[in-house]
């Protein structure tokens, strides 16, 4: 599937704070601060596919 700039941005933003949430978690891990990490990266999961799928209807270069 060919990608315009702009999505490539937005996934790019998005995996960047996932990453930044399981390296978190990966650090505190056995604390409850871990476990709010990995839950904030699953849900931020969720919305990069929301975000991205939405960008591929409106997109006419992406869709």
């Amino acid at each position: 599937m060919k990608t315009c700039h702009q999505f490539d941005t937005v996934r790019a933003e998005y995996e960047r704070e996932i990453g930044f949430m399981l390296a978190h978690s990966k650090r505190h891990e056995g604390r409850s601060a871990a476990k709010s990490s990995a839950k904030q990266a699953a849900s931020t999961k969720q919305r990069m596919a929301r975000a991205l799928n939405s960008h591929v209807g409106r997109c006419p270069e992406c869709g």
